[in-house]
């Protein structure tokens, strides 16, 4: 199969919306509550956690597939067609074909690309992403920091320098996305998951914040 072909395939798996598909599910459009945002992190606010997790896992796979499966398939076996694969598939995500060129915050498709890549970096830096989550209550900090370590992660795991490189991308592309929580951060003005849900629970609706 051409390569040319495949990278179009991983761009329309990665913009599959999935949050968004649940939302529909259950009668919320998830473009118009919280951050707007189809990511996991605005399925937790507005759905709860059973259905972020669901999110979650299968955003992951839309990074991850590519990644693994389509080397394969396109008779180079190249790694730089590898990772090239997951940027698409990680820009289907941010900007969706399906929902006019919106989407998430593209950490867990990211995050499925560099599981094909370097598994063991991306476990350390998804233990890091869990344990400041619950410590700060902040999914955007507790991003921030596990993407900023992955690239560091991913040199000390022996990876090709491809594969470094497109870590450094991920950890910058990352602080992009998340530029607006940065701005919230600093004023004082993030809300913490935990805060979030319970506002959400208590009928006030959720709040705008980070997104996956």
């Amino acid at each position: 199969m051409r390569p040319a072909l495949l990278v179009l395939v991983a761009y329309l798996l990665g913009s599959i919306p999935f949050g968004y598909a649940a939302g529909r599910l259950t009668r919320v459009d998830l473009q118009a509550v919280g951050s707007g945002s189809t990511g996991a992190t605005n399925v937790f606010r507005a759905l709860g956690p059973r259905w972020a997790v669901s999110v979650t896992l299968l955003d992951v796979l839309k990074g991850f597939l590519p990644v693994w499966l389509f080397p394969m398939w396109d008779g180079t076996a190249w790694l730089p067609m590898a990772i090239l694969y997951g940027i698409a598939a990680v820009a289907g995500h941010v900007w969706s074909v399906f929902l006019r060129f919106r989407g998430g915050k593209g950490v867990a498709t990211a995050a499925g690309a560099m599981l094909a890549l370097a598994p063991i970096a991306l476990i350390i830096a998804a233990l890091v992403w869990v344990g400041l989550t619950l410590i700060t209550g902040y999914v955007s900090v507790a991003s921030l920091v596990a993407a900023s370590l992955l690239p560091l992660l991913t040199f000390l795991e022996d990876a090709p320098i491809q594969t470094v490189i497109f870590s450094l991308g991920i950890a910058a592309f990352v602080w992009w996305t998340h530029r607006s929580n940065l701005v919230r951060l600093v004023h004082g003005e993030e809300l913490g998951f935990r805060a979030a849900r319970n506002e959400n629970a208590a009928g006030g609706g959720p709040p705008d914040g980070p997104s996956l």
